[in-house]
């Protein structure tokens, strides 16, 4: 069985969590450390709890939720695994850090590609990837069905919805993705949002207003 932990990172205030197995493998979903002391603290969190990284994913490539990419790639040797429609948003991540003042150096782009539905593997158990455009082209959630929780990136929040005025953004198609590729999860399915607390598929699709109005 699998279990998430969140650590907080950057001026953006993102979710970067930990999924991890009984043995303390671990899969680091957007790592967002930024500063040396961000740095240290994922590190020293890694080695006090026991944890053995055995890779990283991206929910998408904007460049608040890929500020520690680069650390994962060169310190754990885990190479960058998101959908290949996130190329193009990589490819101006020093661009975009220059506009929120972050000095981010360029990536050397996605080294493993992750598909629509595809499974990945932590020992036993797997994590499915679910594609669902609008905030970005190519965001993934991550699903795990035995454990009833769902990795959402900037999709879908509590009570809200990401942001569709960046480049690559789509209102419409942000709506579609989440009423056909989230809201059909079981309603009881923990939701872990990019940013804020959790909420659950049940409950957005209830009360979220964004949702209602659609």
């Amino acid at each position: 069985m699998l279990t998430i932990e969140s650590l907080v990172f950057n001026a953006f205030q993102v979710n970067t969590y930990l999924v991890r197995n009984e043995k303390g493998d671990c899969l680091v979903i957007d790592p967002a450390f930024y500063s040396p002391d961000e740095i240290n603290t994922f590190d020293r969190y890694i080695t006090s709890n026991g944890l053995n990284i055995i890779g990283q994913l991206n929910t998408h490539c904007h460049v608040d939720h890929v500020l520690g990419v680069q650390h994962m790639q060169t310190t754990y040797k885990c190479p960058l695994r998101a959908h290949p429609d996130e190329s193009n948003l990589l490819n101006n991540v020093p661009l975009m850090g220059d506009i929120y003042g972050l000095q981010v150096e360029p990536l050397s782009g996605i080294d493993k590609p992750i598909g629509d539905n595809a499974s990945i593997e932590i020992g036993d158990d797997f994590l499915k990837a679910i594609l669902v455009p609008g905030h970005s082209p190519g965001s993934l959630s991550f699903y795990y069905p035995e454990g009833g929780f769902v990795i959402t990136g900037d999709a879908l929040f509590q009570g809200s919805i990401g942001r569709t005025d960046l480049p690559g953004g789509d209102y419409d198609t942000l709506i579609s993705s989440i009423r056909n590729r989230l809201l059909t999860l079981p309603p009881e399915t923990t939701v872990y949002p990019g940013h804020g607390d959790p909420t659950t598929i049940g409950d957005e699709a209830s009360n979220n207003p964004f949702l209602a109005l659609a």
